[in-house]
C-alpha cells in the first residue's frame, strides 16, 4: 500500500471513531437530561408521559401530609394558577416547609399525582431556579388579571344602570 491510502485509511477510522463517540456522549445526555415544568405546564400537557421530570413552585399552605410510616410526605405544588399532589418517600431537605419553593424530580402517575424521587428546597423564592421564578411571577400576574376582570364584569351591570342612556338626557 501507498503512504497516501495509508493515510487516508487512518483519517477514515479517526473520523469514524470521533462520530461514534459523538454519538454515544450524545444519546447518553439525551437519556439523563430532565426538564423542568410548571405544574400549569403539567395540567395543558406539556410534560412527558412516563419518563422522569422536574416540577417547580411553592409547597401550598396546609398540605404537607405526613403518613403513619413516618417517611412518606404528600403534599401539593402550585404556581397559583394549577396544583399538582406529590409524594414523597424519604428524608425532606431541612429548608422544606410550607409557602416556601420547591423541586421536585420524578414521574407523573396516572391519576395526576406525581411521584417524586428527589426534593430540593430553596428558602425563598429568590433562590428559585430563574424558570421557576419567572412561570410564579406570571402565574400571580394572570391570576391578578383574572381577579380585575371579573370585579369589573359583575361591577359592569351596577355601574351601567346607574348613568342614564344618552337618549333620555336632553
Amino acid at each position: 500500500m501507498k503512504t497516501r491510502h495509508k493515510r487516508l485509511i487512518l483519517i477514515t477510522a479517526g473520523l469514524g471513531t470521533l462520530g461514534l463517540a459523538a454519538w454515544l456522549v450524545l444519546s447518553a445526555f439525551q437519556q439523563n437530561m430532565v426538564f423542568f415544568f410548571t405544574p400549569t405546564q403539567v395540567f395543558s400537557g406539556e410534560a412527558p408521559k412516563g419518563r422522569s421530570f422536574r416540577i417547580g413552585g411553592m409547597v401550598e399552605e396546609g398540605s404537607v401530609k405526613r403518613q403513619a410510616d413516618g417517611v412518606t410526605v404528600a403534599f401539593v405544588v402550585t404556581d397559583t394558577a394549577k396544583k399538582i399532589p406529590v409524594t414523597y418517600k424519604g428524608i425532606l431537605p431541612d429548608l422544606f416547609k410550607e409557602g416556601k419553593g420547591v423541586v421536585a424530580q420524578g414521574k407523573l402517575g396516572h391519576d395526576g399525582s406525581f411521584a417524586a424521587d428527589e426534593v430540593l428546597a430553596k428558602h425563598d423564592e429568590n433562590y428559585m431556579p430563574s424558570e421557576a421564578a419567572y412561570a410564579v411571577k406570571k402565574a400571580h400576574e394572570d391570576a391578578a388579571k383574572q381577579k380585575a376582570a371579573g370585579e369589573q364584569a359583575a361591577a359592569a351591570p351596577a355601574t351601567q344602570s346607574a348613568v342614564p342612556d344618552a337618549k333620555e338626557v336632553k
